[in-house]
């Protein structure tokens, strides 16, 4: 019989990320980290939309269930696409994206994709070369593809990986 009530988990566990689907109840915590992680953030709509087309979707939390991060992709024939990775602002540089971009990558060659694609702001140094040592290539640029202050327009450089040039722990081959 479940009664509710959460069970007491061992102290190790409480601080292992928990990895689960994202919901529509989700979505008052994933929009306040967007607003925080970017200028230009997704709408709730645009979150909305994913989540009714059935796109891949997976938050990272903490064992006291605080929002870490998440990710959205798009899967295609033998391909995904990474619409949106985002780790809250105060958690970066912990190793949260290279977790959550792993899990995406092992969702992605489970299901047999070959290829895993993603759009990034050129301006984004950092997110480039999480992405880079992950073994992801810069293969072209899309001309003024992000929204920018004051009306402008920022390039997005396209990333790809070739899944099977990653192993099971995420690490590139050589």
């Amino acid at each position: 019989m479940n009664t509710g009530r959460v069970m007491p988990q061992p102290a190790a566990q409480l601080h292992q990320p928990l990895h689960r689907t994202m919901q529509v109840a989700d979505l008052d915590a994933v929009m306040a980290v967007e607003a925080q992680a970017y200028s230009h953030p997704w709408s709730r709509g645009n979150f909305i939309d994913s989540l009714a087309a059935g796109y891949d979707t997976e938050l990272r939390l903490d064992g006291a269930g605080q929002l870490l991060g998440y990710w959205v992709a798009m899967p295609g024939f033998q391909e995904a696409h990474l619409l949106n990775l985002t780790v809250a602002p105060a958690q970066q540089r912990r190793g949260h994206g290279l977790a959550l971009l792993r899990r995406l990558a092992d969702l992605a060659r489970a299901r047999g994709d070959q290829l895993l694609w993603l759009e990034v702001r050129e301006s984004n140094a950092n997110a480039r070369a999480l992405y880079r040592a992950h073994g992801f290539a810069e293969v072209a640029l899309r001309r003024a593809y992000y929204p920018a202050e004051h009306g402008r327009r920022e390039d997005a450089v396209v990333m790809s990986l070739a899944l099977s040039q990653i192993d099971g722990a995420g690490h590139v081959l050589d």
